[in-house]
């Protein structure tokens, strides 16, 4: 098991998720390039961006998202990881399932939906004027 500088429990969790998906490390050719953008110095000296190409898939993930190489190195696998997860899983996967919710959130309503909801919004409007207009008068007589 590689050292990627994290707690040892996400590391066995990452790892326990790869040989679920068996995903071996012997099948991962890693390289690592010289990133860009922000990082100053470090970036430009060290070649923190890692670059995994997963041999039977053909999937290859490039990972930059820190500036050390040791949690890039993590965050490519995880990123590895999920690709092989929708691929394999299809609906099933976990990053299938946060899309689909999304997509249904963002879903246009049908009318009769959108009639229900408003008639609700204007019966609790009705409810709401109607007791302001009791605390009103009960003031006034103070």
């Amino acid at each position: 098991m590689l050292n990627f500088g994290i707690s040892s429990a996400k590391a066995i969790a990452l790892y326990q998720k790869m040989e679920a998906l068996h995903i071996l490390e012997k099948d991962i050719v890693e390289s690592f390039i010289c990133a860009s953008g922000k990082g100053g110095q470090n970036v430009n000296k060290v070649s923190t961006c890692v670059r995994l190409k997963h041999g039977p898939t053909g999937i290859e993930i490039k990972c930059q998202k820190s500036r050390y190489q040791l949690l890039n190195r993590y965050l490519a696998r995880c990123l590895l990881v999920k690709k092989i997860d929708v691929i394999v899983a299809g609906k099933q996967s976990a990053e299938m399932q946060r899309v689909e919710k999304i997509r249904r959130q963002k879903r246009k309503r049908s009318k009769r939906a959108k009639n229900k909801m408003l008639d609700n919004k204007t019966h609790h409007a009705k409810k709401k004027a109607g007791r302001k207009g009791l605390s009103n008068t009960d003031n006034s007589g103070i």
